[in-house]
């Protein structure tokens, strides 16, 4: 069950009064209410956006956009629903061998329909996205005789050895499809566009060589070749900009597509008809025997609109990067025990109950809990700590843990799609399905825009065919009426927000700022809420020795040296840093031996005939330490630091405080968040006496400790439910879903491969002050992107009205349709300098 709130048409009560019936009576809508007028808030139990937008519409309303949509509990409703509820809620459509390969819409118009071929959503525009190919299946073979081959483990029956799983070759990553057809379509189109260009253009700005053109061959053979150059054009490379302003018109969801069809359209078929009728035109619309034609402004309206699509489905190719690297993140194999036996299996092969053996270097592959052994994980996955987790008979494990030393076999509890790494995954994927698309500038200023150019454009031909005194009426009608649509027609609208991304991008890069797609730095400068990961954003996320602290007669040299002597062979983050730090003293001889591991404590060998030991607070007893030795151990875990011991046969000879320190940009970086109006919040999974060190020190609004991924992802929810713009900065796996669902999803370069690719925005530098940057690039672009749209406009606005021949009464003065492609093109020029304008501006 789902609670939706939407933007609707609805504007007052009556609105309200004329769909409350609709609502009511259909069987799906367990409670709605109607907000401020507009803001429609829906229950439901199998129905979608498009489902409601169905139910509204008998009304004569539609929703506009989809704010939010949640799960509620079926039981806070139990008492509203008096009816079986049919379920037909729309999903995402499940990979089968029927559908496997197919296409279908990302914004679900149609529900789970497919298609065959690629293309755009007849109802929506949005290009069609390919369901995947289904998985080969695991075979197993033996390592003996590779041609035995079964579907599953077990043993050979020619030599008895274990079959081994043949793991299928990973697919090479497809290129996007809609990008690389688009491509195609483009470079077709320059071929076709630049003769008809230079035939129609270069004769009209260098009569010279117009002449020499001349004494080739006649002007209406020049015209037959421009129009046999425009046929591919209209009718192969741009004919999915017709199918789309068509779609526009049929769904009466006017945008840019409409004008761009209309005036494609209608400059074709003119210059069709004058080419082959030229007997009906008058002899002031022809030159050298010949009525002029504007197939070069077909032309290059199409090829300026592919090369705005081509720019945009260029930032939109690696959409599901960040999935497929969550994917890639799981082990394939791994090791059950069976029988008393061990065998390499595949992960899906694993069954609930399962004993899994996790050897030394290998990710955990199930979720459950440890039966006999230990080791330390590797949990920066899921809690984003950098400080591996000592773990042990009956603690509990994750599927994506690295175990990085020692070994342990678990039980299986929960494998497939229950482990917590595919519960990631489907947040991630979750969270990106559910956002909805920005609305566009440009297709908000068309959806006014295009219903007043149409109509002046009717009225003109109207005036003219029914007022004008002279000859040739219906022709005059009919040129101007042309004029009116090719000035207007909003080519450079394709380009004024690619553009500037395009150029913006490239700027931010320079600071080390990598923007994935023009919906970030649409909303940049509108973020109020920052929520910040601590680990490798506010703090270096690597553990150093922050402080030695003597309770003997030992020095700070001897206890740093002693206890790197313990750890030069462990692979432990602290181990590595007290290795760093003793590397400043001088080297002595030690001689070692009968070193042990202890579980859940620490180590412990034998150092030049005394026993050493090294390890956390399990290694003493409160007896141990006195009064000022635990306030100083007390003082150091104040700081947020981790403190280990040393002890010399039984008895403390110091201690070791290391701690993850705070970047120095972070504290200056959140004071000027902070004068941007930003409100600040640090997620992270440290503990709470840490946390608050961090947060009291940088200076943030909020903090909340001990988050998990599902809790950072909540949280995000939580802000954007209550009306924040939402931006959430972090540097590990475990912030995926909640990068993926912000408004804007920020990645510390210095971070994992799947939170950059999960994120709009990555600080290459992994530096926090960049961030202060990035707002600014988002401010910059935003503002030149408004620029583009007034140039966008400025020529057409203009030019309409001279186009439709208002000052033809008072001075004769007609806008040709030669001239008005003029026009057309200039806006393309104004916007495409000004975008360049932006690669001399400073962050």
């Amino acid at each position: 069950m789902k609670e939706l709130i939407l933007d609707t048409s609805l504007g007052c009560k009556m609105c309200e009064a004329k769909v409350q019936p609709l609502l009511d009576a259909d069987p799906r809508v367990i409670e709605w209410e109607v907000k401020d007028g507009h803001i429609l808030r829906v229950v439901t139990e199998g129905a979608c956006q498009k489902c409601v937008n169905k139910i509204i519409g008998e009304a004569g309303y539609e929703v506009k956009e989809q704010f939010s949509s949640k799960d509620v509990d079926p039981k806070d409703y139990a008492h509203k629903i008096t009816h079986e509820i049919p379920k037909i809620e729309y999903e995402k459509p499940k990979v089968t061998a029927e559908n496997a390969g197919k296409y279908y819409c990302p914004m679900m118009c149609e529900g789970d329909k497919v298609y065959d071929d690629m293309g755009d959503c007849p109802v929506c525009g949005m290009p069609l996205e390919k369901i995947p190919e289904p998985k080969p299946a695991v075979k197993y073979s033996c390592p003996m005789h590779p041609e035995v081959e079964g579907d599953e483990p077990g043993d050979c029956p020619r030599c008895g050895m274990p079959l081994e799983p043949v793991m299928p070759e990973a697919a090479v990553e497809e290129e996007n499809e809609a990008y690389t057809d688009m491509k195609r379509r483009f470079k077709l189109s320059l071929l076709f566009t630049v003769p008809v260009a230079l035939i129609a253009m270069l004769g009209h700005i260098i009569p010279s060589i117009h002449h020499q053109m001349l004494s080739v061959m006649s002007q209406t053979a020049w015209n037959t070749i421009q129009f046999v150059l425009t046929i591919p054009m209209v009718f192969y490379t741009g004919w999915i900009f017709m199918k789309r302003a068509y779609s526009s018109i049929i769904t009466r969801n006017f945008n840019m597509w409409t004008l761009i069809g209309i005036g494609t359209v209608v400059a074709f078929v003119f210059s069709v008809f004058a080419l082959f009728f030229p007997t009906i035109f008058p002899e002031q619309f022809k030159s050298n025997g010949a009525v002029d034609v504007y197939f070069e402004a077909t032309c290059i309206i199409l090829l300026l609109v592919m090369l705005g699509q081509l720019m945009e489905l260029r930032a939109h190719s690696k959409t599901n990067s960040a999935l497929k690297a969550l994917l890639q993140w799981a082990p394939p194999t791994a090791t059950v025990i069976r029988n008393e036996k061990d065998l390499v299996v595949a992960v899906e092969h694993i069954e609930k109950g399962d004993k899994v053996r996790v050897k030394p270097g290998e990710k955990v592959a199930v979720d459950g809990f440890i039966l006999e052994g230990y080791g330390t994980v590797d949990a920066s996955m899921i809690t984003g700590e950098p400080i591996p987790q000592e773990v042990k008979e009956g603690d509990k494990v994750s599927s994506g843990m690295i175990n990085t030393n020692g070994s342990f076999i678990m039980n299986a509890e929960k494998v497939g799609g229950e482990t917590l790494l595919s519960k990631v995954i489907y947040m991630v994927n979750d969270a990106s399905r559910s956002r909805a698309p920005i609305q566009k500038v440009a297709d908000q200023i068309a959806k006014y825009f295009v219903p007043i150019v149409v109509s002046v454009s009717i009225l003109t031909f109207l005036i003219w065919l029914f007022f004008y005194n002279g000859e040739n009426a219906a022709v005059y009608a009919l040129v101007n009426a042309v004029a009116v649509l090719l000035i207007a027609c909003p080519c450079a609208l394709g380009l004024a927000t690619p553009m500037s991304i395009m150029v913006g991008t490239g700027k931010g890069a320079e600071y080390g700022i990598l923007v994935k797609d023009a919906e970030s730095l649409q909303q940049l400068n509108e973020v109020d809420m920052l929520m910040i990961d601590k680990t490798g954003t506010l703090t270096e996320g690597k553990p150093s020795v922050h402080q030695v602290i003597s309770f003997s007669d030992w020095e700070d040299e001897e206890i740093i040296k002693t206890a790197a002597v313990l750890d030069k062979n462990s692979d432990h983050p602290l181990a590595k840093a007290i290795v760093k730090a003793s590397k400043e003293f001088s080297d002595a001889q030690y001689e070692v031996s009968d070193y042990k591991y202890l579980i859940g404590k620490g180590s412990e060998a034998s150092v030049n005939n005394h026993k050493i030991q090294l390890g956390n607070h399990k290694l003493l007893s409160k007896s141990i330490l006195n009064d000022q030795q635990f306030k100083e151990i007390e003082k150091q875990q104040a700081k947020g630091a981790t403190v280990v011991y040393l002890l010399q046969d039984d008895q403390i000879k110091g201690a070791i405080s290391l701690i993850d320190p705070v970047k120095p940009t972070a504290i200056k970086a959140v004071a000027d968040l902070h004068k941007r109006g930003i409100k600040v919040m640090m997620l992270t999974g440290d503990n709470q006496q840490t946390a608050k060190y961090v947060a009291e020190h940088v200076g943030v609004d909020e903090y909340q400790a001990d988050c998990m991924p599902e809790d950072k992802l909540e949280k995000v929810k939580e802000y954007q439910a209550k009306g924040f713009t939402v931006a959430m900065a972090g540097d590990g796996i475990n912030d995926a879903p909640a990068l993926t669902q912000a408004n804007i999803g920020i990645a510390m370069g210095d971070g994992t491969d799947i939170a950059i690719q999960s994120a709009e925005v990555t600080l290459l530098k992994g530096d926090i002050s960049n961030l202060v940057k990035a707002f600014k690039l988002g401010d910059k672009v935003m503002r030149n992107i408004k620029e583009n749209l007034v140039f966008a406009f400025f020529y057409n606005v203009l030019g309409v009205p001279i186009a439709a021949g208002v000052l033809f009464p008072f001075f004769g003065v007609l806008l040709s349709p030669m001239l008005a492609t003029l026009a057309m093109s200039f806006s393309s020029v104004s916007v495409i300098t000004n975008a360049l304008r932006l690669r001399s501006s400073k962050l």
